[in-house]
């Protein structure tokens, strides 16, 4: 039931992904509010999914990659619904759309051969650890999606010919509020990831950092969004430099946390 579930979950999600593009190229935002109705049933069936696989025995382990994608792309579309109950940003599914149909794609397709979790692991911080970090990795997935849309549509906007822009893109103010939002809680929420997978490395190993490549990416990235929220709130950086930082960062922290878990 779990597999059929994703499977429904990927369906509608790259529904919402095609009628958000229509929205975009056809430069028609009622589409928008079918993409996002579309992405709201994805969710509900996200996490129905997500529910059937805590009834399994084993219950497969958070901590294989499928999954942990497809609880990032679960995650990111909770924070994103929830932002759009503050801010007018429902022409950002287009982005989110796609991001949280990748996740549940490849949850789709390896479900079958999950393993069950290690014993020899702690169940309690290893599930901690994969929650914290990937509620932060979709809230600054959200903030950098956010920042690439807010340089994109001020540079249309400052183009010499601004009237000849008629996509259905968020005002760069409703950009900006989201990326301050996610950018804010998302940071914080990955510094308690990355410290509740100290506690587990130490729960486990009996030493406080493994040295493993994806940890260090992972302190890297850290690094680079500790140095992202400085600018943004610290150093009076604009509104536009601010958005392109968040860009730029949330591509380090999925270089640190997806590209070298794959190549590890």
């Amino acid at each position: 039931m779990a597999l059929v579930l994703h499977q429904l979950t990927t369906a509608a999600y790259l529904a919402a992904s095609l009628a958000a593009g229509l929205a975009l190229g056809l430069r028609a935002p009622r589409f928008n509010r079918i993409a996002l109705g579309l992405l709201i049933a994805g969710f509900c069936l996200h996490t129905g999914a997500f529910l059937q696989l805590h009834q399994l025995d084993p219950t497969p382990a958070l901590t294989e990659l499928p999954l942990t994608l497809s609880l990032v792309g679960w995650i990111g579309t909770a924070a994103y619904l929830a932002v759009l109950l503050r801010v007018h940003g429902a022409a950002l599914v287009v982005a989110v759309a796609p991001l949280a149909f990748g996740g549940a794609f490849f949850a789709a397709v390896a479900l079958p051969g999950a393993e069950p979790p290690d014993p020899a692991t702690s169940p309690l911080w290893s599930h901690l650890h994969i929650v914290l970090a990937s509620a932060g990795l979709s809230l600054l997935g959200l903030a950098g999606t956010a920042g690439l849309l807010y340089v994109i549509h001020h540079r249309f906007l400052k183009s010499k010919s601004p009237n000849q822009l008629r996509l259905p893109l968020p005002s760069l103010e409703a950009l900006d509020r989201v990326n301050a939002i996610a950018l804010a809680i998302g940071f914080v929420v990955l510094s308690l990831g990355l410290l509740s997978g100290i506690a587990w490395v130490y729960a486990a190993e009996g030493r406080l950092w493994p040295g493993t490549p994806h940890a260090n990416a992972t302190l890297a990235a850290w690094v680079v969004y500790a140095g992202v929220s400085v600018l943004r709130w610290r150093s009076g950086f604009g509104s536009r430099q601010s958005a392109l930082s968040s860009a730029v960062g949330f591509a380090v922290l999925l270089v640190a946390v997806v590209g070298v878990g794959v190549l590890a």
